[in-house]
């Protein structure tokens, strides 16, 4: 699985990054990072992950089944 999170949508609610942190990252302005940047998603992360995603208000989060 790979993950993106589209940088131009993020707004910072920070629901990815406390449902998968180990997947998401937030700098220091509270918005997700990496952005705009394709990341593979270890296994053992996958579903948290999906969960992030759907979490997201804005949509911003794009998920690359493999």
């Amino acid at each position: 699985m790979k993950v993106k999170v589209d940088g131009a949508l993020c707004t910072g609610h920070g629901r990815c990054y406390s449902l998968a942190p180990e997947v998401f990252d937030v700098d220091d302005e509270g918005y997700s990072e990496p952005r705009d940047t394709m990341i593979d998603v270890p296994e053992e992360h996958e579903e948290a992950t999906r969960h992030g995603a759907r979490a997201c208000p804005e949509g911003a989060i794009s998920v690359v089944e493999s």
